[in-house]
């Protein structure tokens, strides 16, 4: 099944954790939390932990997200984790990825599996998608 929505992302925090031991690298690395709201076919709110090696100036970089979604996806309410990742030279997005992560699932959302993806229109629209199943 396909269910999809947009989402706003509520606050973005830097944190002032680091790799050990550090090592510099032309691009900077860094961590942030994240709250997003969704609404649509996919309805709530997610936490995110946020890794990502980029730099601001040029918008060269690479991002891991790990994500705590609660709500609902097509009316079926419950929790679960989904991670996602994805390149980008300033002005594009490349190397996406996205997966509903397994047996993470709960409520009437227990069993959840799928992948998914996420978008950005040119009005400035954040949109998600997920292709899922929900076995028992």
């Amino acid at each position: 099944m396909r269910a999809s929505g947009t989402f706003s992302v509520k606050s973005f925090t830097p944190t002032s954790v680091a790799p050990e031991p550090a090592i510099a690298t032309a691009l900077p690395v860094g961590v942030s939390t994240m709250e997003k709201h969704f609404e649509g076919g996919i309805a709530g709110r997610s936490a995110t932990l946020f890794t990502a090696a980029f730099d601001p100036a040029t918008g060269v970089g690479t991002y891991v997200a790990m994500e705590s979604f609660a709500g609902s996806v097509d009316g079926k309410d419950g929790a679960f984790n989904f991670v996602h990742s994805a390149s980008t030279s300033g002005s594009d997005r490349s190397a996406e990825f996205f997966a509903i992560v397994a047996s993470s699932g709960t409520g009437q959302l227990a069993g959840i599996t799928g992948t998914g993806g996420m978008g950005i229109d040119p009005d400035g629209t954040h949109r998600i998608w997920l292709d899922y199943e929900v076995t028992p």
